[in-house]
């Protein structure tokens, strides 16, 4: 199992293409992209728990109830949500799938990003269908990827190359996420693809499963997101034998599924709006995994520690307050923490007491770019890894002024 090269076109059978169509007012950045298969593929996703949705995720629910789907479309620049006619409109969107691709439009995954509560038009979007579906190519998953970016300032794309019963199989993905990211079952938008024969039933139980230790364990501002979704194709182009059950070729793939999706949370936590480190918190010992999770993303969702880090000060006391207030069953008298980076580490707190340590050599420590807290509780041998960003003033500043 390994990484490569491609993105959502790593994999057999698999177009892509991003263009400007005209949502966004910035003509250098593309606003629309559209993943296709060669044939029709088995299809899972999740979405937000927010009680307020865009209405993609309404008609994307219901075009792959059958579990099946060819295509993905998405916008960015606006959210449609919130919208009188936003169903209209992500139905018009697959509807001009099927006009410029022939795929039906309700084997097409909708998606939409960006402001909420804003009118979308389909003109834009029909005027650049023809471009669209023109630039489609074997190659385009960075145009894709492009195509969905808000405040992101870099691209999330990888894919990994794994083996199932005797075939060379592919997986891989793109993202965008920066904000308004504190998931509850999904996060953002998230496109995945594979080549590997699996039925709907079973790609729906490992994704399902895989959230729970992926996208749901990562969080930028507490804000959880009305558009979020994450849907995974599978055409079969790979030869492989159907995985119609929990055998040993489905732990594979359930394997290199989370490669993909945990390099993408990284990626997404990492570029958080106004963004400059990735926290991972790594909490070992835990009694059970509710413990162990409620723990980790305590400590990565409390804005005190969050500026903390930003400020590169070894403040220990603030992941014990967060841990203390999280609900979770824990002896406070027990908990390690350390500080690591590639800087070193440094053990700051022992069995729920501070010890002495070098300010100046944590200072060393966390001032780089990825930081990991090391939370040992001595109370179990379940552990869980959550990820976030530090808070910082840019944070504010892209956010104050995002609508207008």
């Amino acid at each position: 199992m390994k990484f490569i090269e491609g993105g959502v076109c790593a994999a057999k059978g698999y177009k892509a293409s991003g263009v400007h169509c005209g949502i966004r007012k910035n003509k250098t950045k593309k606003d629309l992209a559209l993943i296709v298969s060669d044939v029709p593929a088995s299809a899972a996703g999740v979405y937000t728990l927010n009680l307020v949705k865009g209405a993609p995720i309404l008609v994307t629910k219901k075009n792959i109830e059958n579990g099946i789907a060819q295509a993905v479309i998405c916008n960015s620049g606006n959210a449609n949500t919130c919208n009188a006619d936003g169903i209209e409109i992500a139905e018009g969107m697959c509807a001009l799938v099927e006009k410029h691709t022939g795929i039906k439009a309700n084997d097409v995954i909708v998606a939409s990003t960006g402001v909420i509560g804003q009118p979308l038009s389909l003109e834009p979007i029909a005027g650049g269908m023809e471009e669209l579906v023109s630039s489609l190519n074997y190659n385009g998953s960075d145009d894709a990827a492009q195509g969905i970016m808000t405040t992101d300032t870099t691209k999330k794309e990888i894919a990994v190359e794994f083996e199932l019963s005797g075939k060379t199989c592919r997986i891989g993905g793109i993202a965008k996420g920066s904000g308004m990211i504190h998931p509850n079952m999904a996060t953002m938008l998230v496109f995945v693809t594979t080549d590997a024969a699996i039925s709907p039933e079973m790609l729906n139980k490992a994704l399902q499963a895989d959230v729970q230790t992926s996208f749901n364990m990562i969080s930028v501002d507490g804000d959880t997101s009305t558009n979020d979704t994450l849907t995974v194709m599978a055409n079969g182009l790979a030869g492989n034998d159907e995985i119609t059950e929990a055998n040993a070729d489905y732990e594979i793939f359930t394997q290199a599924l989370a490669m993909v999706t945990r390099t993408l949370c990284r990626a997404i936590a990492k570029d958080g709006e106004g963004a400059t480190k990735l926290l991972e918190c790594r909490v070992n010992g835990a009694k059970n995994w509710e413990t162990a999770r409620t723990v980790a993303k305590s400590v990565i969702c409390s804005s005190l520690f969050k500026a903390a880090m930003f400020g590169a000060d070894a403040n220990w006391g603030r992941v014990l307050c967060a841990i203390g207030y999280s609900g979770a069953d824990v002896d406070v008298t027990k908990i390690d923490v350390t500080f690591e980076s590639k800087a070193g580490s440094i053990t700051v707190c022992v069995d729920g007491a501070g010890v002495p340590f070098s300010e100046e050599e944590a200072k060393k420590i966390l001032t780089e770019d990825e930081i990991i807290i090391a939370i040992e509780l001595k109370s179990g041998e379940v552990s869980a890894t959550a990820w976030g960003c530090d808070l910082t003033y840019d944070y504010v500043k892209i956010n104050g002024d995002y609508r207008t």
